[in-house]
């Protein structure tokens, strides 16, 4: 769990342990099948992995450092009104997952990318529909101006940095599926309920940070 004397010194702390990660927390794959492993890492998917990025926008926040997090809206073909990172599949145009990630942000929640200073990936989240995904972590201007796109987002949200990152918080859940009981991570915060992919990658990041 991230703390500091001051709440000042708590994004910073935050970003040097994420800038100082030795290369093997960031060289294995996480994902789904982690809770899962007799299901393997694209339980749900045949063929090969689709790449796609996400962004973990964190703002510096004078009183407490916080997390963008979006609510997609109920009508899209997956995770609809689930609760969600900025992001999506990494395009041919783009150039990596950083750029994906920046122009996923720019289109679902307005996010300028002149107001985004990217300063680490984290290692592949592995979904059981079969997407790769690669986290992208930055810094958010905050004042920066957020707009939630309607096709895709019902609502945009901050939850504390410090309230992801404290493992009292994540909690193991499961639900059968074909017969047997599945595990995922959920994190629920006031009515807002975190759980699945989206809880997973914020496990994978808290593990990477404090191992």
């Amino acid at each position: 769990m991230l703390k500091a004397d001051g709440r000042d010194n708590l994004f910073n702390d935050f970003k040097d342990r994420v800038m100082r990660l030795p290369e093997d927390r960031l060289s294995h794959d996480t994902g789904d099948h982690v809770l899962n492993p007799d299901l393997g890492p694209y339980a749900r998917w045949e063929g090969p992995p689709r790449d796609a990025a996400v962004l973990i926008p964190v703002i510096p926040r004078a009183f407490e450092p916080s997390v963008i997090l979006t609510l997609r809206t109920p009508h899209l073909s997956s995770h609809a009104g689930q609760i969600a990172f900025p992001g999506g599949k990494i395009d041919r145009e783009d150039d990596g997952a950083v750029q994906a990630a920046l122009r996923e942000a720019e289109e679902e929640i307005g996010l300028a990318r002149h107001a985004v200073t990217p300063f680490a990936e984290l290692a592949p989240y592995l979904t059981g529909s079969g997407y790769r995904v690669i986290p992208v972590i930055a810094e958010v201007d905050p004042d920066a101006k957020l707009v939630a796109n309607p096709a895709e987002v019902a609502d945009v949200f901050e939850v504390p940095l410090s309230f992801l990152m404290d493992p009292a918080n994540h909690k193991t859940q499961s639900r059968v599926w074909e017969g047997k009981a599945r595990y995922f991570y959920e994190m629920p915060f006031g009515e807002r309920y975190i759980w699945g992919v989206t809880a997973g990658i914020v496990r994978s990041l808290y593990e990477a940070v404090h191992g």
